[in-house]
């Protein structure tokens, strides 16, 4: 092979963007629900024909776990659907209209919530019916608890032991009403951290969040992304930018931890590729804030809001256009846990 020829082989592989899977949450399904977190059937039925016109590939959760722990290639164009919560109308309205375009689907539940029929939420008879119908069934810990930190009083040894119990006894719970077991665990309202993401390794157990952002064959397995697709972001221009995304090929994250012990407001520091985006065209944002990244290398950036992240939950969004796919943005997510 020639020497240009390679040359040019080389550079193209280099732009060639990181191929990328989208994942979507939903909770409700529903016109009487909190509209934060619900989409209506209208709503809903209008996602998935936009769906199906612009021929996104709607592929089960299983295949993109498959894929991502295989290495394998990653459709631009993949799309993963997933319903959080337990809710009945998740049944008794999602489900038909899912069924009438046959895409596969993920709800994430949690069995003691729905022993305790705390709520409108599934029957276990529902949960076999889905199940049978080829919905995949997975965990949404025990009682839908915060798991990120211990409770107050409460020692980190015994924090762990506690949450050991949670995943495992979920997944026991799934297995023995459905048959289904995939270790695979959406933490509850999003919320994790490095001692929680640990734990979930040591188990044998794939993390997801509720932090925004593509999935790519770099994704770290403990806390993959997802879009929200509900109550503001539900509007189709919104959640049809949010498809055409990419995953940044992080290289270190540099040990961040999403709960907030010390300093306030925190500092993000990103290690990653840089081929097919401008470093000069990397924007962050701190909710309405932008705030600007600086860059310490060809490589490394960090980025800190200027006013302190208010109590609860919060993210840092980064994101810069692709410059080989027109249209499309690199977008990261870091959520995180302000809970003293």
């Amino acid at each position: 092979m020639k020497i240009t020829t390679l040359f040019s082989v080389v550079m193209l592989s280099l732009l060639l963007p990181a191929q990328a899977a989208v994942m979507l949450i939903y909770h409700h399904v529903a016109s009487d629900t909190p509209r934060v977190s619900s989409v209506t059937a209208d709503e809903l039925r209008g996602h998935l024909q936009y769906f199906k016109d612009h021929n996104f590939q709607v592929i089960g959760l299983d295949v993109l776990i498959r894929q991502l722990q295989q290495g394998e290639a990653i459709a631009d164009n993949a799309l993963v659907i997933s319903f959080d919560d337990s809710y009945e109308n998740n049944f008794s309205t999602a489900h038909p209209i899912l069924q009438e375009f046959g895409y596969p689907y993920t709800i994430f539940i949690s069995p003691g919530s729905i022993d305790k029929r705390d709520g409108p939420l599934l029957s276990w008879a529902q949960v076999k019916q889905m199940s049978d119908d080829g919905v995949l069934v997975a965990n949404h810990a025990m009682w839908h608890e915060h798991m990120a930190k211990p409770d107050a009083g409460e020692s980190a040894q015994q924090w762990r032991e506690r949450m050991k119990q949670s995943i495992l006894q979920a997944e026991d719970a799934i297995e023995r009403h459905t048959g289904q077991r995939h270790q695979w665990l959406a933490y509850p309202y999003g919320e994790y951290s490095r001692e929680l993401e640990q734990l979930v390794s040591e188990l044998g157990f794939i993390g997801i969040g509720q932090q925004s952002g593509a999935i790519g064959n770099h994704t770290v397995l403990t806390r993959i992304p997802r879009f929200p697709a509900a109550g503001q972001y539900a509007n189709l221009k919104d959640l049809a930018q949010k498809l055409k995304t990419l995953a940044f090929h992080i290289t270190d994250d540099h040990k961040v931890d999403p709960v907030i012990s010390t300093a306030n407001p925190p500092t993000l520091t990103l290690s990653m590729q840089v081929a097919d985006f401008h470093p000069a065209q990397l924007q962050c944002f701190a909710g309405s804030e932008v705030i600007k990244p600086q860059w310490l290398n060809d490589s490394t950036f960090s980025v800190t809001a200027t006013k302190p992240v208010p109590r609860g939950r919060s993210r840092y969004n980064c994101t810069a256009p692709s410059v080989s796919k027109k249209g499309y943005y690199y977008w990261y997510s870091q959520p995180w846990l302000n809970q003293p």
